[in-house]
């Protein structure tokens, strides 16, 4: 029997897979939490989201049985979201939520699916230049959407978008670096750079550096490298056999540490690194991701280094001596890591949570808390004539016609970057 609706909003936020959809979620999360709503994040089974949300103890954490679709084994994707739909629907049985926030990712369809069925405001969020093939499909059945770049707007077939920029969490901003570098173990004087694949590492950009070290290993620095597990103890020993100074980690949930620790970083280009890497001014070197889908990480790390944010280079171009060239010039030269910490501001978008809770919370009919001031539509708000009501009927042939794509065309092609 679902429990009678109380005076708190509730929202629930689909935000699980990857850092790049829970991180962002966990910064909007926060800001409801601010407003006086209740939040519940519906996360993945995945170790990563295990991990980040253990900071997250104000907050309900509900584990949809979601797998991503991958390695041709679309029968056990169906199946998860099958067993996803009905998951959702018992949660939002026991308590209605007034709204529901999807990060993108294969989390994101069951509850938006759920929540269009029983006439529960939905939402979706996009961090990247180019839309992932779930938003892009979810666009059509939200009320509305919030794009990191503006350019994601085109992609998408929702009325209402607004551009908000990419949430990231309160503690990512400029900080002490000796102060940062001592708490992770390392030298609080000497440059230090960061190597980061995303929250579960990324072993072809591990090989970058590996193949670059022996060109930097006389140099006067020290190495924060963020590996994945699956390549911890390689990567480890490769640094300890040359007697360079570095801490090497699987992973690192404190992330603004590390960022506030770095000289300059070598990162991939997922939106949600971007966002942090720009909210804490930190020049870097872009690796995208070869094999994320429809290249988007190229188009992201594409429009920081056009911008003059950071630097670019494809993986298939990272040879040592480019690599190391690089990094010798960002490192040592105080007036390049200048202009790229004057062009990242550009890309901070310190409100974005902020814009995007109250913009939820006006949808809904919530009042917005005094001491926030609320936003009034932009130029940035576009609208278009595509959405049209969604009836019970029609969500019931979409979840059909998921079903189908993924049993028989495989068209849902969710990748880890």
């Amino acid at each position: 029997m679902t429990s009678p609706e109380t005076k708190t909003p509730f929202v629930a936020i689909a935000c699980g897979g990857t850092g790049g959809h829970l991180f962002p979620g966990l910064a909007v999360a926060e800001q409801l939490k601010q407003h006086g709503c209740d939040v519940a994040l519906l996360i993945s089974p995945k170790q990563v989201d295990q991990q980040a949300v253990k900071s997250a103890q104000v907050m309900e954490i509900f584990t949809l049985p979601a797998v991503a679709l991958q390695n041709g084994n679309y029968f056990s994707f169906a199946s998860s979201f099958v067993k996803s739909l009905f998951a959702a629907r018992k949660m939002f049985n026991k308590r209605r939520p007034a709204a529901v926030l999807a990060m993108g990712g294969f989390t994101s369809a069951p509850p938006v699916f759920v929540a269009k069925d029983t006439g529960i405001k939905t939402f979706l969020h996009e961090s990247n230049t180019i839309p992932g093939r779930a938003n892009r499909f979810l666009s059509r059945f939200v009320d509305g959407a919030f794009v990191g770049f503006p350019e994601a707007a085109a992609r998408l077939k929702t009325r209402k978008i607004t551009t908000t920029g990419t949430p990231v969490r309160p503690q990512f901003q400029p900080q002490d670096a000796a102060a940062c570098r001592t708490a992770l173990g390392l030298e609080p004087d000497r440059p230090a750079i960061l190597i980061v694949g995303g929250s579960q590492g990324a072993r072809g950009l591990n090989e970058v550096i590996l193949s670059a070290l022996p060109l930097l290993a006389e140099r006067n620095w020290q190495w924060l490298h963020l590996t994945g597990a699956t390549s911890f103890e390689k990567v480890k020993a490769a640094y300890a056999a040359r007697g360079i100074k570095a801490v090497v980690k699987p992973f690192l949930a404190e992330m603004d540490l590390a960022l506030g620790a770095a000289t300059v970083a070598v990162s991939r280009a997922g939106a949600s690194s971007l966002a942090e890497i720009a909210a804490m001014r930190l020049p870097s070197l872009l690796v995208p991701f070869p094999a994320a889908a429809d290249n988007h990480q190229f188009f992201n790390a594409s429009a920081f280094e056009r911008t003059g944010a950071a630097a670019l280079l494809e993986q298939k171009n990272s040879t040592p001596e480019k690599v190391a060239a690089t990094l010798a010039k960002m490192v040592e030269d105080e007036t390049v890591r200048s202009k790229m910490q004057t062009a990242l501001a550009q890309w901070h978008a310190p409100k974005a949570a902020e814009q995007i809770a109250e913009n939820i919370l006006q949808a809904v009919g919530k009042p917005v808390l005094k001491s926030s001031k609320i936003q009034a539509p932009s130029s940035r708000e576009i609208s278009s004539s595509n959405n049209q009501t969604v009836s019970r009927a029609g969500v019931l042939g979409a979840w059909m016609l998921v079903l189908h794509w993924c049993l028989v065309l495989g068209a849902w092609n969710f990748q880890i970057a």
